[in-house]
């Protein structure tokens, strides 16, 4: 018989990503949770855990029972608010790319609001691989984040594709072209979007082509990013559904690359069945608005 305090660390571990965190979350002592930890892995047969100096990864066998686990888990909080009479509140927990729009994700924001659905939504900001690691641990539900075609761990739901260009102040002397060559550009200070999925690639392309500019901000804050463009801080390449007034978006030659931005689901969830969640559709529908307009500014 597996018992619930076993899954609780369990899912501690696999919360906080160390066993010194997820014991002081369970109230326990470091060798306390470690032993029960030791004591399931006993039951099952299988270790649950990869052990690092650094971080804690879950095996093959200790992602499938996190699947498990967090159903159980449920299940005994539904019975127990159900014992209390207290009325169940769904949560979707939805991580957010960094990368997309800031704006997007506030008119998102606004219209759930608005809606009063009778569920609430927990917004988890990350980069693609925090994500990735998040809907792995079963830490969020579903992930709005760049598509890879060759990651057939998660389901997937496309949403729009788009590429990457110039941002550029509309008083830049360069900004009426619609193309612009790399070379073109040797002279100017560029804006580092440290959290870009191409930042190698653009390193490259600039570089293969003598360009090694000053670099007088560096931001993790697209947004203002994009703000920093438009006071003539400098230039910057960053995906087609950033927009400003006084922010211009030529196409960069020779710059071939784009994205996919879509849902991905964890594994233990019901894809389906969150998808047809209400708060999930007033995503998609944001989404689907907002890259409309981009795509008519294009």
């Amino acid at each position: 018989m597996m018992d619930r305090y076993l899954l609780r660390y369990f899912l501690a571990v696999i919360d906080q990503g160390n066993f010194s965190k997820a014991a002081a979350q369970c109230n326990v002592s470091q060798p306390t949770l470690s032993a029960g930890i030791a004591k399931l892995e006993a039951m099952l047969g299988y270790k649950l855990f990869h052990r690092t100096n650094r971080r804690v990864e879950l095996t093959v066998a200790g992602a499938s029972l996190a699947h498990h686990a967090r159903r159980i888990e449920a299940e005994f909080l539904a019975a127990e608010r159900d014992i209390q009479g207290v009325s169940p509140v769904s949560t979707l927990r939805l991580g957010i790319l960094t990368t997309i729009p800031g704006g997007w994700i506030e008119e998102y924001a606004v219209r759930l609001k608005s809606a009063a659905f009778d569920e609430r939504v927990e917004l988890v900001e990350g980069r693609e691989r925090d994500l990735l690691e998040r809907l792995m641990r079963g830490r969020i539900d579903a992930a709005l984040t760049i598509l890879r075609r060759n990651d057939a761990r998660f389901r997937a739901e496309p949403l729009f594709t788009e590429g990457y260009s110039l941002a550029m102040p509309a008083s830049h002397p360069l900004a009426r072209e619609e193309i612009i060559d790399g070379a073109r550009l040797a002279d100017n200070p560029m804006i580092v979007r440290r959290h870009c999925e191409l930042l190698s690639e653009t390193s490259r392309y600039f570089t293969a082509r003598g360009v090694r500019p000053f670099f007088p901000a560096r931001t993790t804050n697209d947004d203002q990013a994009l703000r920093m463009v438009r006071a003539g801080l400098g230039v910057t390449v960053m995906p087609d559904s950033f927009h400003l007034q006084g922010v211009v978006r030529p196409r960069l030659a020779d710059f071939p690359y784009n994205r996919e931005i879509g849902l991905l689901f964890a594994p233990h969830a019901n894809a389906d069945a969150l998808l047809a969640r209400p708060t999930l559709r007033f995503l998609i529908q944001t989404m689907d608005g907002h890259w409309s307009l981009a795509s008519d500014r294009s």
